[in-house]
């Protein structure tokens, strides 16, 4: 089953497969004043939106994270539904016109799945939320062949992490909720860095966690309504809250992703009717894009995808 995803290995996506696989289709810079990100939506709505707005393929479930993957197959965390009571993790791949084939479904055991995460080797991390909390490592063919637990309160199931990512050096990154701190754990499960959220704001819930390629780490606070970078030493480097804004736009910011040119992209998952659902801004604090729309549903994660029709390069730092 390794084929299903073996273009994974290629270092940046090819502009030849977003336009096949996607529709996407490049901006002239002289038709371009302003950047334009066409990305993948994952959440009550699991959607492909081109540059220019426009919803091009909709996947029919709720989703918790995702990647788009450099063969233009997407791997999923589905929501728990009455397909999926525990949750699951989805292999994909988009059909021109509308519809989906499935290649790959792992259903999970407890409460809900929460990340998804395709790893150099083949093998894919997620994490599932209940009584045992615990990161796995799945080979293609489904099989457990690593597990590690999650130490984390255990009252609220579904407050006890997000979005886990494995680093470079092997070990795995975790948010957690309200444990209000952000955890490294090694393959044996030590925990060998941790940083705490503070406690005001309240409600300052660690949603999503980037490693960056400097070693700080990149931090969204959910229901706190601000965005931390940190460095190895735990030291506030870089923050944004809506003082910083001419409005207040961050409304329960779950998930982030940096950019290569250094800005961050932020999604207001609790934005409501409130029409701006991503943002980005520069290490200075300015807006130089957003992606607004009426309808009242929140984004929860999100891939930008290209830039003015200009693929980003693999792994996108998500």
């Amino acid at each position: 089953m390794t084929s299903l995803w073996s273009s994974h290995r290629l270092r940046g996506l090819s502009l030849a497969v977003l336009t096949v696989a996607f529709g996407l289709h490049p901006l002239k810079a002289a038709e371009a004043d302003h950047p334009s990100h066409s990305f993948m939506a994952f959440g009550s709505e699991t959607r492909l939106i081109d540059g220019t707005g426009h919803t091009l393929w909709t996947y029919p479930a709720s989703t918790r994270d995702g990647y788009v993957l450099p063969n233009g197959r997407l791997l999923l965390a589905l929501s728990k539904s009455d397909s999926h009571p525990h949750g699951a993790v989805a292999l994909v791949g988009r059909i021109a016109g509308g519809g989906f084939t499935n290649y790959f479904t792992w259903e999970g055991t407890q409460s809900e799945v929460n990340t998804a995460q395709l790893l150099p080797n083949g093998n894919i991390v997620t994490t599932e939320a209940g009584e045992h909390p615990r990161i796995l490592e799945l080979d293609p063919s489904g099989k457990i062949v690593a597990e590690v637990p999650i130490k984390c309160q255990n009252a609220n199931h579904h407050m006890e992490s997000r979005m886990t990512r494995k680093l470079a050096n092997g070990n795995y990154l975790v948010p957690q909720l309200l444990d209000k701190v952000v955890r490294e754990y090694s393959p044996k499960g030590e925990i060998v860095w941790e940083f705490k959220t503070p406690d005001e704001p309240a409600e300052s819930w660690p949603f999503t966690a980037i490693r960056l390629d400097n070693g700080n780490t990149l931090i969204n606070c959910t229901h706190g309504n601000h965005v931390l970078e940190v460095d190895s030493a735990g030291k506030v480097v870089w923050h944004l809250i809506n003082a910083d804004l001419p409005s207040p736009l961050l409304k329960d910011p779950c998930g982030a992703q940096r950019l290569p040119n250094g800005n961050t992209v932020i999604t207001s998952y609790g934005a409501g009717d409130q029409k701006v659902k991503l943002l980005e801004v520069t290490s200075d604090k300015q807006i130089v894009w957003t992606y607004e729309e009426p309808k009242a549903g929140g984004i929860h994660e999100f891939q930008i995808l290209s830039t003015d029709g200009l693929p980003l390069a693999w792994p996108p730092l998500k």
